[in-house]
């Protein structure tokens, strides 16, 4: 009998205005003294300050913390540590994109610890070196709809001595509620709504096509790829859809919840590429998405007839294909890197980088050096 171990997330309150339980949410959490964790550029936002406002408001004393990049640094997690231990406080939100949830996140995790953070790495059994009665609980509020970190039991934070992307995991960092308020997100910036919609949709792709046996992941990300084709371009038409929005939000969080089961090389590759080239992580992916879909049509051909049938698409590979590739065409997605001013200088280092990407192992066919310089060459000159 096939043997396999599943996770789901944590509860999650959804829906239009829901920000305004953020109060009660601490209670259950047990947080009397929180620390907002977000990023420099959301801070000074309405969005932002209107949270700060309400639990003011609620008599909630709260303090902020905004020293994140958006691909946050070891440095941003030691400030806010140092922030969090000096400020007596005993919870952390978690709010923001990707960057805001998931330094949100590893500060409360090493709030309590006494090792260094990379000693909690997602290798192997790692995690257990942790003291788990340090960790704090976290209130995650997203005001993206892409990473789905809201839903996650890890963070991403960048080694700037390396440069390179490490992963932090441990099952505690899950927070304990998650106010999904597609409000949150209209303010968004469009370049923001398409990179971190199209960072939902790699997700739940590159889940579903991840090897290993998890149909509650697969099942979870056919319907969140759906909700993405379908949504996020009324998103970009009308920011103020907020139908679309909370629709963006939930595949979101599905695509986090199915990607315990695998990732590959779109985020292998979109890793080192935005270490070094501090590309938007969410673009850098979807750029990738169709050079990585060529390389593993042997492995997923099948797989992805399944899934444009179920898409109201003709079943093939090539109806799937063309629906991403028009997709990114229509909300004016870069068709290579050099957009982003990446060139071929760091061309050998981003493939060895790749390949001991954590991200990797989950990819259809072996991710070696060859075939990881055969994306990043596809993606460099547009060639499908």
């Amino acid at each position: 009998m096939t043997k396999a171990n599943w996770n789901y997330p944590t509860t999650i309150k959804f829906g239009s205005g829901r920000i305004a339980e953020l109060p009660e949410a601490l209670k259950s959490a047990g947080i009397s003294k929180p620390l907002l964790v977000t990023d420099a550029g959301l801070v000074n936002l309405p969005v932002t300050q209107n949270t700060i406002k309400l639990l003011a408001d609620a008599g909630i004393s709260v303090g902020v913390f905004a020293d994140v990049k958006p691909n946050p640094i070891a440095a941003n997690v030691e400030a806010g540590v140092k922030q969090l231990r000096e400020g007596g406080h005993d919870g952390v939100i978690a709010f923001g994109g990707g960057s805001g949830l998931d330094a949100g996140k590893v500060i409360a995790f090493m709030a309590g610890q006494t090792r260094p953070m990379w000693d909690f790495e997602d290798i192997g059994d790692w995690w257990t070196r942790a003291d788990p009665k340090g960790i704090l609980p976290i209130i995650a509020v997203p005001t993206t709809a892409g990473t789905g970190s809201e839903v996650g039991r890890a963070g991403v934070i960048t080694d700037e001595t390396t440069h390179t992307k490490k992963v932090i995991f441990h099952p505690l960092m899950m927070p304990k509620i998650v106010i999904a308020d597609p409000e949150l997100t209209v303010g968004m910036p469009a370049f923001i709504t398409i990179g971190t919609g199209m960072d939902a949709l790699a997700h739940c792709l590159e889940a579903y096509c991840a090897p290993g046996y998890h149909p509650m992941a697969d099942g979870i990300a056919v319907e969140g790829i759906r909700l993405v084709m379908e949504n996020l371009p009324k998103v970009v038409t009308d920011p103020n859809d907020l139908e679309a929005r909370g629709h963006m939000m939930s595949a979101a969080a599905m695509g986090a919840t199915a990607f315990q089961k695998g990732l590959g090389a779109i985020h292998a590759l979109s890793h080192p590429v935005g270490a070094l080239y501090d590309t938007h992580h969410g673009m850098t992916n979807a750029v990738f998405m169709p050079y990585v879909l060529i390389v593993n049509r042997a492995a997923i051909e099948t797989r992805i007839a399944r899934l444009a049938a179920y898409l109201g698409l003709a079943p093939s590979f090539e109806a799937f294909q063309h629906a991403v590739i028009g997709l990114r065409m229509r909300l004016d997605v870069p068709h290579t890197l050099a957009a982003f001013k990446v060139d071929n200088s760091k061309r050998e280092l981003i493939g060895e980088m790749a390949i001991v990407d954590p991200t990797a192992g989950g990819n259809p066919v072996e991710l070696t050096k060859a075939l990881a310089l055969e994306i990043f060459d596809r993606a460099m000159e547009g060639r499908i």
